[in-house]
């Protein structure tokens, strides 16, 4: 088998600007991982192959992207035992609140770890699979503590620089 890698599923390409904050955080903690655009209504088969596929070759978890319906996380929970991800985008006229409902709400015994809609839900999504990851990886807690300290001291030294200020 295989490292351990997280797939990272969008329903559309649009989603990729979104998205990149998730992969720019695995990519810094060294984590792999392979980006797909599948969609649970438009490529059933596909999205069905590929979540089967990755989980024979070593996937540790799947985080999936979708607006509107968002029904993306809650057909790869249905595929896998592996820890989903969900991340509601905030597209369309109710400007998430669909997506977030649709990902979140789940039936019992096919859970869907949802994060925030949007930016930051994306980039949590990627912290999220990480910590997954790190329970068996000393080494990647390692890089994702000195990660949170990094961001402290960056809160530390903006707050340093306003109180200079006044």
């Amino acid at each position: 088998m295989s490292k351990p890698f997280i797939a990272v599923l969008m329903g559309s390409d649009s989603d990729l600007p979104v998205l990149q904050s998730t992969m720019d955080v695995l990519k810094s903690l060294d984590i792999p991982f392979e980006a797909k655009i599948t969609s649970a209504h438009r490529t059933p088969d596909v999205t069905h192959a590929y979540v089967k596929d990755a989980d024979a070759r070593g996937c540790a978890a799947f985080i999936c992207a979708a607006g509107l319906a968002a029904h993306l996380a809650g057909t790869v929970a249905g595929l896998t035992l592996k820890p989903v991800i969900g991340i509601p985008l905030d597209a369309g006229p109710l400007q998430g609140m669909d997506a977030l409902l649709s990902t979140v709400q789940m039936p019992g015994g096919i859970p869907v770890a949802t994060v925030a809609v949007g930016k930051a839900g994306a980039k949590n999504a990627g912290y999220l699979a990480a910590q997954i990851l790190a329970l068996s990886d000393p080494d990647l807690a390692t890089r994702i503590r000195a990660d949170r300290e990094a961001n402290a001291a960056g809160v530390i030294e903006k707050d340093a620089k306003l109180q200079a200020s006044l």
